[in-house]
């Protein structure tokens, strides 16, 4: 089975490919590009490096989301447009969930973060059983203050890591009275080889009649998971007097 994964949901670019147990390439760039300007040059060069057919692969996962709003859009729309074009199904990786994959077997808690700004964060629990990921708390857009007092109601160690830990590092600190530990840098952003792997567990459960979360989708049927109205929205709903 083959999987290309794409990964824009926040400040880090990633593309990757995996067949069966294999990575056959990744490409992930944090580097003052934006993601219109990285992405297809990105799947363009994987595709060569690796004698890429498209026409080969069996899904595109994609990070579904919470993320930038943008950074978001636009890996949907690329996703979506390579589904249509080649008949391929799309596997919806909840992005946080794939952060949280990066850890693999942590013991303790595992708490992804990701800047939403206004003092928020997008943010979940996890944790391996039996060395499988369980998703404790769901994904969700909430003060970082509440994600913290969550933590601490398990009483257990916590392994933080996602674009939001560089910015409330020093809350982090202050409050945490349990063991913590922060991510290194080779694993504590978005990577398209964890949405890849994910991917192909949930493409597998889905043919096994296994999908729940009806994670795998049409291409015109998939859409991003925001969690919360952008800014745009929520000041038009201010002038309107709604919020």
């Amino acid at each position: 089975m083959k999987i290309l994964a794409l990964d824009s949901s926040g400040i880090v670019a990633s593309v990757a490919i995996v067949e069966d147990e294999t990575l056959l390439g990744e490409y992930t760039v944090n580097y003052k590009k934006t993601h219109s300007q990285t992405l297809l040059p990105m799947l363009d060069e994987i595709g060569k490096m690796t004698e890429l057919d498209l026409k080969t692969v069996d899904a595109i996962a994609v990070a579904a989301g919470p993320g930038s709003f943008t950074g978001l859009r636009i890996g949907s729309a690329t996703a979506k447009g390579l589904g249509l074009a080649l008949d391929k199904p799309i596997v919806a990786v909840p992005t946080l969930e794939a952060l949280a994959f990066n850890l693999y077997d942590t013991k303790g808690l595992i708490c992804p973060m990701m800047d939403a700004r206004r003092s928020q964060v997008y943010t979940g629990i996890y944790a391996y059983e039996n060395h499988e990921l369980k998703v404790r708390k769901e994904q969700m857009a909430v003060p970082v203050t509440e994600i913290l007092e969550m933590l601490e109601e398990y009483k257990e160690p916590v392994t933080f890591l996602g674009d939001g830990v560089p910015v409330y590092k020093d809350v982090i600190l202050r409050t945490m009275r349990t063991e913590i530990s922060f991510a290194p840098a080779h694993v504590n952003k978005q990577r398209a080889g964890a949405v890849a792997v994910l991917g192909m567990k949930y493409y597998k459960d889905h043919l096994a009649g296994a999908d729940p979360m009806g994670r795998v989708q049409a291409a015109r049927d998939h859409a991003p998971e925001y969690l919360r109205l952008s800014q745009a929205e929520r000041e038009r709903l201010a002038r309107e007097g709604k919020q």
